[in-house]
């Protein structure tokens, strides 16, 4: 596999959805990656990667960004209170808002900067204990709290389907969520899905290893 057959298989599925070419983007999920890896696909021409951890896409991304013109970063991992500042100089838009205390921390954080990141809210579309993110009960709450209390220009939701469901079941629920909200972006399928996340209304989806290879093991 490689980004072009990646781009390939994204172009196929967006016309079989009847949606727009290019209306997808693709997020390189660099996380992990060794930078060789990474500047071999940045040399192939993609400019829209995601990065799991603050601290690692600090220690990366500067640099490449001085040698590549138009580079974007997303988060696509948690993002502690204490790494919000440090995140808001980082990534253009950040996919794990999650719960009111970071909200509230970003709120100040933004109104400091006069400037926001696209902002995602994760939803734990599988009530999983063990994972992040928003209880579906709990999302249309949530969005109306960023909006009205907090001021938050909230672009989107995200969701990580349980591995041992069936997908598209969440990206249908997340897909509902996000229209009942009026939210038009849709953060959701990874290398295994992204095809049936693009016919339920994807609009960024992520994939890793099938553009990048197996990651490395630190």
């Amino acid at each position: 596999m490689s980004l072009t057959d990646i781009q390939e298989r994204i172009a196929v599925a967006e016309a079989k959805a009847g949606r727009a070419a290019g209306s997808v983007k693709l997020i390189a999920v660099s996380k992990v990656q060794p930078d060789a890896r990474v500047a071999a696909v940045l040399e192939q021409g993609q400019r829209l990667f995601g990065e799991n951890r603050v601290q690692e896409a600090a220690g990366k991304w500067p640099a490449f960004r001085e040698q590549f013109d138009g580079v974007q970063v997303h988060l696509i991992g948690p993002l502690q209170s204490n790494k919000v500042n440090q995140a808001l100089g980082l990534f253009e838009a950040i996919h794990t808002l999650d719960r009111e205390k970071l909200a509230k921390k970003l709120a100040g954080a933004v109104q400091a900067r006069g400037d926001c990141p696209e902002l995602f809210i994760q939803v734990n579309t599988g009530e999983e204990p063990q994972k992040a993110g928003v209880l579906p009960a709990d999302v249309d709450a949530f969005v109306k709290t960023c909006r009205e209390v907090y001021d938050l220009p909230i672009s989107g939701l995200m969701a990580i389907p349980p591995v041992d469901e069936e997908p598209s079941l969440h990206f249908a629920l997340l897909a509902k969520m996000a229209k009942r909200n009026g939210l038009a972006n849709l953060s959701m399928g990874m290398s295994g899905d992204f095809e049936r996340a693009i016919a339920l209304g994807a609009t960024h989806v992520r994939v890793g290893s099938a553009i990048f290879g197996e990651r490395v093991k630190g």
